[in-house]
Formats: C-alpha cells, sequence, structure tokens
C-alpha cells in the first residue's frame, strides 16, 4: 500500500526521508484504524510521492475513515482538504471549509485585458478602481467587480479579451485570517497550525 515492498528486507536506518515518511504511514495505518492523525505527512516526499499521499488520504476518507493533517504547507492543504481547523496559540481560529476561507478573505482582483488596456485603465480609475499594469495590454484592477469593469469597458466600447476575477488564495485568506495570531514574524516561526 505505501510502495516500500522492493526494500521490505532492508534496514529502515538507511531509508531516505521520503521513504521513513512512507513507513511512517504504514505504521499509522496498521491496525485499521477508523481515525488516522498525520503530522506533515508530504514532508520528504518527491512529487510522485506527494501525488500518491494525496490519493490514499482521499480513499481513505472514502472509506468513511476521519483523515486529520497537520501541515504549514497551504498548496498542498488547498487539494487535499475538505475542512480546514485553524489554530492559533492554543485557540480555535477558523472551521470552515477552502472554499469559504478563500472567499471572505479581502484580497479580491481582477485581470483584466484589453487591445485599449490604457484607455480602459483611466476610465476605470477615475471610477475609484486601483489598476495595476501586468503586461501589455493586462492589469489587475482592485476595487471594482467583474461586472462593473465589463459594463465601463461596454459604455466606452473597448473590446474585452478576458476579464478574469480572482479570490485569494488559501495562504492569502491564512494569512489575513491569523495576522493576530502569529506568536512570531518577519521570518521566525510561528505558532499556528492547519489541520484538515
Amino acid at each position: 500500500m505505501v510502495g516500500l515492498s522492493e526494500v521490505a528486507r532492508q534496514r529502515a536506518g538507511g531509508f531516505s526521508l521520503g521513504m521513513r515518511q512512507r513507513l511512517g504511514i504504514a505504521g499509522a495505518l496498521l491496525g485499521d484504524p477508523s481515525t488516522v492523525v498525520l503530522d506533515e505527512p508530504v514532508n520528504g516526499l518527491d512529487p510522485e510521492g506527494i501525488r500518491w499521499i494525496r490519493e490514499l488520504l482521499v480513499s481513505l476518507a472514502d472509506e468513511g475513515r476521519t483523515v486529520l493533517l497537520s501541515s504549514h504547507l497551504m498548496s498542498e492543504m488547498a487539494l487535499t482538504a475538505e475542512r480546514l481547523v485553524v489554530i492559533g496559540q492554543g485557540r480555535l481560529v477558523a472551521d470552515t471549509t477552502v472554499s469559504e476561507l478563500t472567499a471572505s478573505a479581502a484580497v479580491r482582483e481582477v485581470l483584466v485585458v484589453s487591445p485599449r488596456m490604457d484607455d480602459l485603465a483611466t476610465a476605470l480609475r477615475t471610477a475609484g478602481a486601483v489598476v495595476h499594469s501586468t503586461r501589455p495590454g493586462s492589469a489587475t484592477v482592485e476595487g471594482l467587480d467583474a461586472a462593473d469593469i465589463g459594463s465601463i469597458a461596454a459604455h466606452h466600447r473597448f473590446a474585452l479579451s478576458e476579464l478574469s476575477p480572482r479570490r485569494a488564495s488559501l495562504e492569502e485568506a491564512f494569512m489575513e485570517l491569523t495576522r493576530t495570531s502569529l506568536q512570531f514574524h518577519a521570518g521566525a516561526a510561528s505558532s499556528v497550525e492547519v489541520a484538515a
């Protein structure tokens, strides 16, 4: 199940970090538990191993087991978790889904692509938006939603090639949510944990 059959007769002391992770997961699954608790299970795994653990955890949950993960890797939590429990300095900060958390974050911007981006940017700024050019013909816009931007472009007869709202990533939402729960700042360790 964990992909260690070929090294079953070898001493675990010579295992790589990824192989030790797989061995630890195998140990956690002995006894066929109804609840599986793993701390940083993708630590040391290569991309194939990360995909494997993600699929394993989903299959365990599909069997009706409760799977709890603790991780600081927000990108992995976004791909794996159904629900998030965020704990900061020993207190419950959130108990929510990934989509609910990212939807509640303040980071909202719209990617706008237009052949007349400079003219459209001027019209959007006049309407109160903050416009950041990303490359020629493209900008991110804050302060107006996609419908408002589309209406302004239509009013001025500016063609749009793309109009894509962007919500906060899980990492951005997490940082906003926990900024008052961080024990240490600016590169130092944090006492905030995410469990899924």
